[in-house]
């Protein structure tokens, strides 16, 4: 049987707030790796404290590629995500090192690993139509429409998130197929690395849960309305943006606008980010090649450390 020769690469995924950040600054600390982010939040600049970002002495200390690429006023895809990821990688393998990728947006590891199927582009007739029934109906309504139409791409998809509803619809009336299966379909091209996959699955939610909850708190006490209120008053930026509608943004926008008072803001808050890495954990279960380890277990970074370790041939 022929060696694989490809280079190494490591994927460290995870739901948010799972602790991907402090291990992968340990394994930079034990291995010859450079860190790359993955994630839709962290490439625009201003989105510090609701992204939970790392901060700058920890960015200085552990460099992250692919963090603060992209100002809030412009759309970042996730072919713009696989073109940087890909140039980025062979870089880092070029120097003789090997990519960590951590993060986790489960959409942006796909689409690097597996590739993009062509979609149709966008229908402006269509996506005036879309627009219309949402005024009358509301988003969760045609978000309802897609569940039925294309469960999967419902299941990570939010009731409110109009861009990716719209999209997912669209796609659909285009080309008669789900956009779920489309996507999955990728290139079928090889990926040029050999990938080890670590992901942080805790085994109980409540943990996780607290740790949303806490973190979000400590947000709100380092200035988390503040940082909304700045990107507002620049003036070109607006709720239908994608860096807009990152969970907690979308919330403290809607806060802003004063269509919710603080209480009403912190638990929408709490309660889409615990959704958002319930989309997350239910899709690393289906990524059958991870080695799955629970945060809240002691032993977790050990774990870590050995499987990369083994991978990189290190004694």
């Amino acid at each position: 049987m022929p060696i694989d020769q490809r280079p190494l690469a490591v994927f460290l995924m995870g739901p948010t707030a799972s602790g991907k950040t402090a291990l992968a600054c340990a394994l930079s600390e034990q291995f010859p790796v450079d860190l790359v982010s993955v994630d839709s939040a962290l490439v625009y600049r201003g989105l510090d404290i609701g992204a939970a970002k790392p901060d700058a002495s920890t960015l200085a200390r552990y460099p992250h590629r692919l963090i603060d690429i992209r100002d809030p006023a412009q759309p970042y895809s996730a072919a713009d995500f696989r073109g940087d990821a890909m140039a980025a990688m062979q870089e880092i393998t070029a120097q003789g090192r090997v990519p960590l990728l951590v993060g986790g947006t489960g959409l942006y590891f796909r689409a690097l690993q597996q590739g993009l199927s062509q979609l149709p582009e966008a229908d402006p007739i269509l996506r005036e139509r879309f627009t219309a029934q949402a005024a009358t109906e509301g988003w969760p309504a045609l978000h309802a429409r897609l569940q039925r139409l294309d469960p999967a791409a419902a299941e990570r998809i939010g009731p409110n998130d109009a861009q990716r509803i719209q999209r997912a619809l669209e796609v659909i009336e285009l080309t008669g197929r789900p956009l779920s299966e489309q996507q999955r379909g990728g290139t079928g091209e090889r990926f040029p690395w050999r990938v080890l996959k670590l992901a942080l699955v805790p085994a109980g939610r409540a943990p996780l849960h607290e740790r949303i909850a806490r973190r979000f708190d400590g947000m709100l006490q380092d200035g988390f309305l503040d940082e909304v209120r700045a990107l507002r008053a620049r003036g070109d930026l607006h709720a239908d943006l994608p860096a807009m509608r990152a969970v907690g943004y979308r919330q403290a926008w809607e806060h802003l606008d004063g269509q919710t008072n603080e209480a009403e803001f912190r638990d929408r808050g709490i309660f889409a980010t615990r959704q958002l890495a319930k989309r997350q954990i239910t899709w690393l279960r289906g990524v059958l090649d991870a080695r799955m380890l629970d945060p809240e277990r002691a032993e977790t970074r050990n774990l870590a450390e050995e499987g990369v370790r083994m991978f990189l041939g290190e004694q």
